[in-house]
């Protein structure tokens, strides 16, 4: 009958595949099958009646398999089929089995000749089949009928792909015999996923249609267009025997006839027919089911493994169990404060290498943001100079002073100090933000529970917006107090006495700190012109009073060196093509900062590398262009007036005393804001989650209602449970099973490189096994039967070529490319010329 351990391997695998069936492609194993290839009118469908010996599938014009059929035979005492999707009818009427495969095509595709990827699965037991499961695939089409798609061919072919080109799956390559070979499309679609031939099976038909005078033998005897596991040849029921009802029975008799009649035959009689196929597909699935097992049992214990822990979580679940919502509501809500304060203190465990977290984010608003936006309020020195001389002259009126008016400090230092309410509340809003993208990415975790996901984004976002008045309000209250009172006695403020002294040794301390280097890191100079590369990348290094740029950050080819004196940095808007982020720097005096450039264009990955590096370059005094209204410039342009020495000495002296003190109020207010946000928003809030989320909750509504899972939770834990079902019960399947079988070796590799040949798929045919050399027409090989060169394989495939038949009679070596090849009956008496 076929191999030891076949009664137990292949219905083993009809048993997965029923269990996987039942769960979809959630498991996503391939188990091992044979797919059935082939065009349409190719004789599939009739290969398959033949194996089970019964009419059962639908004909007719158009795509008669519209939808894969996976077929299941088994060795049974009785006869009988079932289907999966109707478990537990059993059909015994074939044609029942025929009508019901029209139903459910119907059901899925439509009836007019759609097709559908889904599976229709059909077991058939019988005393009359071996075990073997195959799947029948659509015919390959080229031109669509009824309500087909344009692109049917590419459909179909993408349905078959989908099966042929696991390694689990073999490929019985069905080609008619009155066809050209080399024009099969079942062989170009296995040569396709299977070049080296280790998975593909041919098989010719209708070898009875074949012109009178023409046969098969060279494709059949493995030499016109040679398989690694050769050609097996089979006779069907023509359409005239079918619409006469002929039994499958009195078919498979003929065919038996036909070979051992036919004289290019007869010599490989017991290695062709339908019997001869099912002994050979049923060897090969049993040999291919144990050399996949290992790895097939390796791959569902890891599956099994990963879904141990999801699997024991969902076991005895109840969704509509009070207590569990109570427990489960507990945890969530603990689970939804630790996250977030995780997110904002950070964490050793669970780190984010990917972005920065809300913390960090936080962190860098209040260390570099929000002194960048101080810095920028700064008013352009012409003007402050202006607005000090109009100070001092409106306080003395009519009158000449001899002293310096502290009226006029108080005057220009309380409108610096208004400047500063700005950046403060743009600070505070960019935190708010903040907080709630942090609230948002820890209420993921509560996505099976859409109601408690939605309350407690609802009820923190409240809560911190209702602390945004607040925070909003403290820090304008800062704003006022140091209005309030100007404290010319503060430890930190120069004086008047000291102001022009102290202004000459500041500009001296700033430049001595020359070589101090504040930061390094890869930026791309986004203004070269193509000509000369276009945008390229290099090695930054900036320091207290240049920024030079390396080749790489060996830092030892250096390209060059910018001096930071009269330099300042503007933003660029990003243009339209490009990804990246881009920021200039520039002369304050309208010279070339680079070359030929007056500006130096520089491109970061993200906006959040631009906001550092002008932090950066704020420290090391390279400040934002500041943005002077059209007013001030026409005040500039058209009042033009010159101060008498005097009176520059008294503005000089003011403007230092305003620069004294506006630095110890920026230093104040830099260091309060993040005390005062910390303490206002952030601390609070993490309170608030802890002790009044839960109490706010209750509150909220129905606490049932609040934990009623998500459809698509629901669905999860259904799929989880019964994959998980599916593996034990697959992994308890293959646990004892014997995989003791005949093995038989896969044969030797062949020259298959005549699918895609020359102009119109016609190749000359590899040399006979026992022909030394190419012979031209005419002449004749060597006497049948001698021993094969050394680079020639010998048998090929699941029959010996000719050391099975050393009676057959000497042949011309012929090169037709395809089938149907002619040549003249043989005679016992013809001579081979000289």
């Amino acid at each position: 009958m076929g191999n030891r351990g076949m009664e137990e391997l292949i219905p083993l695998v009809n048993k997965l595949q029923d269990a996987f069936s039942s769960i979809g492609q959630a498991c996503n194993l391939d188990l091992p099958q044979i797919a059935v290839v082939g065009g349409q009118s190719a004789g599939k469908s009739s290969v398959l009646e033949n194996f089970v010996g019964r009419d059962f599938l639908p004909r007719g014009s158009g795509i008669v398999t519209r939808r894969p059929l996976v077929l299941q035979l088994i060795s049974a005492t009785a006869e009988w089929a079932e289907f999966l999707h109707c478990k537990g009818k059993k059909f015994t009427d074939f044609d029942e089995v025929r009508q019901e495969i029209e139903g459910e095509t119907d059901r899925v595709t439509g009836a007019n000749k759609g097709i559908s990827p889904i599976p229709i699965n059909l077991r058939v037991y019988s005393p009359n089949v071996l075990n073997l499961t195959l799947i029948d695939l659509p015919g390959i089409t080229k031109v669509p009928v009824g309500d087909q798609p344009a692109d049917i061919e590419q459909q179909i072919r993408d349905m078959i792909m989908q099966f042929i080109t696991r390694e689990s799956c073999l490929i019985l390559a069905v080609t008619p015999a009155n066809t050209d070979l080399a024009n099969s499309d079942a062989l170009k679609l296995a040569k396709d996923v299977d070049p080296q031939g280790l998975r593909t099976i041919g098989v010719i038909t209708k070898l009875d249609l074949m012109d009178e005078g023409t046969d098969a033998r060279d494709v059949l005897e493995n030499k016109l267009l040679p398989l690694r596991r050769g050609y097996i040849g089979v006779v069907n029921r023509s359409q005239k025997d079918i619409d006469g009802k002929k039994d499958i029975k009195a078919a498979m008799e003929a065919e038996r006839k036909f070979f051992l009649s036919h004289p290019s035959y007869r010599h490989m009689a017991e290695k062709m027919g339908t019997p001869r196929l099912q002994k050979v597909l049923n060897q090969q699935l049993t040999n291919h089911i144990r050399d996949t097992l290992p790895a097939f049992r390796s791959k569902l214990q890891s599956q099994l493994l990963a879904l141990d822990k999801e699997a024991e979580e969902y076991r005895g679940y109840r969704p509509d169990d009070p207590s569990r919502k109570t427990k489960q509501l507990l945890q969530m809500v603990q689970q939804f404060s630790v996250d977030f304060e995780k997110r904002i203190e950070g964490s050793g465990d669970q780190v984010d290498t990917v972005e920065l977290s809300g913390g960090a984010k936080i962190n860098r608003i209040f260390h570099e943001r929000f002194p960048f936006e101080l810095v920028k309020i700064e008013c352009d020195e012409k003007e402050m100079r202006r607005e000090i001389s109009y100070a001092i002259k409106n306080i003395h009126g009519i009158r000449t002073g001899l002293f310096t008016p502290d009226m006029a400090f108080e005057a220009i230092v309380k409108k610096q100090v208004v400047k500063i309410k700005e950046p403060c509340i743009k600070a505070v809003d960019m935190v708010i933000q903040e907080l709630i993208n942090t609230v948002r990415q820890c209420s993921n975790k509560l996505e099976c529970y859409p109601r408690l996901r939605e309350e407690t984004e609802r009820i923190v976002t409240s809560h911190i917006r209702d602390r945004e008045s607040q925070a909003k309000n403290q820090v304008l209250l800062l704003i006022d107090i140091q209005l309030s009172y100007i404290n010319t006695n503060h430890e930190d403020f120069i004086g008047f006495a000291n102001a022009q002294q102290r202004s000459s040794q500041t500009n001296k301390s700033q430049s001595s700190a020359t070589n101090q280097v504040i930061r390094k890191g890869w930026l791309t100079i986004n203004n070269i012109s193509i000509m000369k590369g276009g945008a390229k990348e290099y090695w930054f290094v900036l320091t207290a009073e240049s920024l030079s740029w390396f080749k790489d950050d060996e830092e030892k080819e250096k390209k060059y060196m910018l001096p930071l004196d009269n330099l300042k940095v503007r933003d660029v808007e990003k243009s339209f093509m490009s990804s990246k982020h881009i920021f200039c720097i520039f002369n304050t005096e309208s010279r070339n900062v680079y070359k030929d450039n007056r500006t130096l264009e520089l491109a970061c990955d993200s906006q959040d590398d631009v906001d550092s590096w002008k932090s950066s370059l704020l420290r090391a005094g390279v400040y934002p262009e500041k943005t002077a209204t059209v007013e001030s410039e026409t005040t500039t342009t058209t009042d033009n007036f010159s101060m008498d020495p005097q009176l520059e000495r008294k503005v000089e002296t003011i403007r230092n005393l305003v620069d004294s003190y506006m630095a110890i109020v920026n230093k104040c207010i830099r260091d309060l804001m993040p005390k005062t946000i910390m303490h206002l928003m952030i601390n609070n809030v993490k309170e608030f989650i802890n002790a009044e989320l839960l109490a706010q909750l209750y509150s909220a509504g129905d606490q049932n209602a609040l934990m009623d899972e998500s459809q698509e939770q629901a669905q999860r834990r259904d799929e989880v449970l019964r994959t998980h079902q599916a593996l034990k019960e697959a992994l308890a399947i293959i646990g004892d099973i014997s995989t003791s079988t005949i093995t038989v070796p896969l044969p030797p590799p062949v020259d298959n490189s005549w699918v895609g040949g020359t102009s119109g798929g016609r190749r000359s045919p590899p040399p006979s096994p026992t022909a030394p050399r190419r012979m031209s027409a005419g002449q004749r090989p060597s006497p049948r039967g001698a021993p094969p060169p050394p680079n020639r394989p010998g048998p090929l495939g699941p029959f010996n070529n000719s050391a099975d038949s050393p009676q057959a009679p000497s042949r011309p070596n012929r090169a037709p490319p395809s089938i149907p090849s002619r040549r003249p009956p043989p005679s016992p008496t013809r001579q081979v010329p000289p």
